[in-house]
């Protein structure tokens, strides 16, 4: 069991009017509208600290609190490789299945939760992002210059990260590239996913293949921007969604009609799927240049 954790967040001007009760049905939905009528009955929801009523209308800037009991957090592989750090930064070689940042489920079993237990002073912040179920090489920063530095190198594209993935069908040109958008769509549970979206946001993947099977391709993939989930929903969208993916089926549409083998509807932090990333260059604060690369599992090996 972990140690619990208190939720605080602002009341928006979209909210304004909306009862407690509908407010934490409507926007988390991972929880049904008697779960949430319990919590507020239960106190572990409060409106600007004090106690509420499910039916009462909030205000704009008035703070909701819910206080989250400990919970079993499901078991992932905690342990991760340091590559490099100094003042500035560090890289880290994350396993498959440690989750990032905290959500859906997962708070103390995070990459984030065991760089705070290790760097209680100073936490390192990342500058990007990979799935819970991909693996391979992260950036953090360690410092605020650093971290404007870093991010201001991935917005401008100047940071180039390569990927290996390994796909459903072979029939793939042997240079291809993706400029699929990504945006929001609908989730019954979570309320959206980013998928395969014509009003969604630029992106584009430069993908080259490196073996051909029987039914599969390994491949290698260049992004040069960074959608949330952008390999899956772009190799979907183009035909050859990632083997075991739980998610985006071909379309880069998520599947929100099936089950999972677990009776529940899959969500972007199921693992299952084929991806790490391998390579990742970019220039050091102080202007050296830098460049790693992280060992693919078994499965993603040329």
């Amino acid at each position: 069991m972990n140690n619990g954790w208190t939720y605080r967040e602002q009341v928006d001007r979209s909210a304004h009017g909306v009862t407690v009760l509908d407010y934490y049905t409507d926007r988390y939905r991972h929880s049904n509208r008697v779960e949430w009528q319990e919590r507020i009955r239960s106190r572990q929801i409060l409106l600007d600290e004090a106690e509420t009523t499910a039916e009462t209308c909030l205000l704009a800037g008035q703070w909701l609190t819910y206080q989250r009991s400990p919970w079993q957090e499901p078991e992932v592989p905690l342990a991760f490789d340091v590559l490099y750090e100094d003042t500035d930064l560090m890289v880290v070689a994350k396993p498959s299945g440690l989750p990032v940042l905290p959500g859906g489920g997962f708070l103390e079993h995070t990459l984030l939760w065991q760089l705070q237990q290790r760097y209680p002073q100073a936490t390192p912040t990342p500058i990007h992002r990979l799935g819970r179920g991909t693996s391979g090489l992260m950036l953090l920063a360690r410092s605020p210059a650093a971290r404007a530095y870093l991010s201001q190198q991935l917005r401008e594209r100047q940071m180039q990260k390569v990927y290996r993935a390994l796909v459903q069908g072979n029939s793939m040109d042997d240079r291809f590239t993706i400029t699929e958008p990504i945006g929001k769509q609908p989730h019954p549970v979570l309320g959206y996913v980013y998928a395969a979206h014509p009003q969604g946001a630029f992106a584009q993947s430069a993908c080259a293949v490196l073996r051909r099977d029987a039914e599969t391709a390994l491949l290698e993939v260049t992004i040069l921007t960074g959608r949330p989930h952008q390999i899956r929903i772009h190799l979907a969208a183009a035909g050859y969604p990632l083997v075991g993916d739980p998610l985006y089926a071909i379309g880069g549409l998520p599947r929100t009609g099936v089950p999972s083998a677990s009776g529940k509807l899959p969500v972007p932090g199921d693992c299952g799927y084929h991806l790490h990333a391998l390579h990742l260059s970019f220039t050091h604060s102080n202007g050296q240049p830098m460049a790693f690369t992280a060992s693919p599992p078994p499965a993603l090996v040329r």
